[in-house]
């Protein structure tokens, strides 16, 4: 279940994140006389799927899938530990509150509300930006454009990274939450509502496709080849407490995951990407057409550009201006770049990625 802002408080209070988010003895990790934790636990704000379990979307579910990070950390003994949660970056919360997380990979709105509520993380990486976003609507509806949802039965995952790019949308499109029935559903919640037609649209992800495919959907809107301020934006965090013990892991996680986003913003290598996030239940032929059009290197790009940090300042002001978090705060302040920085300069990676700007072009265009 969603961990609610007030429960959230309380746990914060209680669980003293001034301590150490994780146990682990003290021995030699790289350095001499580096602390070495014995596990880092990572959180993945989406269900596993498959055998062994998988997740999708991002260069860290390239690591994932090839062990990169394990093989990272095996000459020093630390085991990796990956959690999923169905319950997306709410649930997530729950779980770095209650010190059971130490990384978490999850959307901005989610976090954003946790920090604003006193949970001590940092921002130390960007994975999976520019997530499209997808209005799918029964075939025979008489719906046409996005302005035509007002006053109709439409899902919206509340909470997560998806919550907030709708809303903007529908902002754009003159209509405010209220003007609409938005109902709360899950994935599975509102691809078996649409399928029998108990609502009247679905802001969703891919999966909608597959309905699409099936002939039970009519996609209305697609944020692919619009303006991205409607896509959704994802990272990697750390917690304080653990970034302030394990410096070093944590500086051996970052490099590890930019290594794991150099491989697969690689173009030669886009089949194999595409097909082993099809491993974890969304069709390689739906993420070639999501990905169709665009470099790897946009998606998958690792940085916290200008374009990204604006989309972080925005959610925070929007999701304290829509009371969905409890206070404003410093979104700089929040990102640590340190941890990349000195990956990027390692790997000699500076200029890699492009830089885009607020508006979403590419810098110097």
């Amino acid at each position: 279940m969603a961990i609610t802002r007030r429960t959230l408080l309380k746990r914060l209070a209680v669980s003293g994140l001034g301590a150490a988010a994780s146990t682990g003895s003290l021995s030699v990790f790289g350095a001499p006389g580096a602390a070495r934790p014995d596990v880092i636990r990572i959180g993945v704000a989406q269900p596993a799927t498959g055998t062994p379990p998988t997740f999708a979307g991002s260069s860290m579910a390239i690591a994932h899938a090839r062990g990169w990070l394990e093989d990272a950390f095996k000459p020093s003994g630390t085991r990796i530990e990956w959690l999923f949660f169905k319950g997306a970056g709410p649930a997530v919360n729950e779980a770095i509150s209650t010190n059971q997380l130490d990384f978490a990979m999850q959307g901005d709105l989610p976090a954003i509300v946790a920090r604003a509520a006193g949970l001590k993380t940092r921002l130390i990486l960007a994975t999976g930006v520019r997530t499209n976003i997808y209005i799918g609507v029964p075939p025979d509806s008489p719906l046409k454009t996005v302005a035509d949802l007002r006053g109709k039965r439409v899902s919206l995952f509340k909470g997560t990274n998806m919550h907030l790019p709708a809303l903007r949308l529908l902002e754009a499109n003159g209509l405010a939450e209220k003007d609409l029935r938005l109902l709360n559903l899950d994935t599975a919640g509102y691809l078996a509502a649409l399928t029998t037609r108990d609502i009247d649209g679905a802001i969703g992800a891919m999966d909608i496709l597959r309905l699409r495919d099936k002939g039970a959907v009519r996609i209305l809107y697609s944020s692919k080849n619009q303006s991205p301020i409607y896509t959704r934006q994802s990272h990697v965090l750390v917690t304080d407490a653990f970034a302030s013990k394990y410096p070093e892991a944590t500086q051996q996680l970052v490099k590890t995951a930019v290594q794991a986003a150099r491989w697969a913003s690689d173009e030669k290598n886009r089949e194999d990407v595409l097909r082993t996030w099809a491993r974890a239940g969304t069709p390689y032929e739906h993420w070639k057409e999501d990905y169709e059009g665009e470099p790897l290197r946009v998606r998958l790009n690792p940085n916290f550009d200008p374009f990204l940090v604006s989309r972080y300042k925005d959610a925070t002001e929007q999701a304290y201006r829509l009371r969905l978090s409890r206070a404003k705060f410093d979104v700089d302040q929040w990102i640590d770049p340190s941890f990349l920085s000195a990956a990027l300069n390692d790997l000699s990676l500076q200029s890699y990625w492009p830089v885009y700007q607020p508006n979403g072009k590419i810098l110097g265009a």
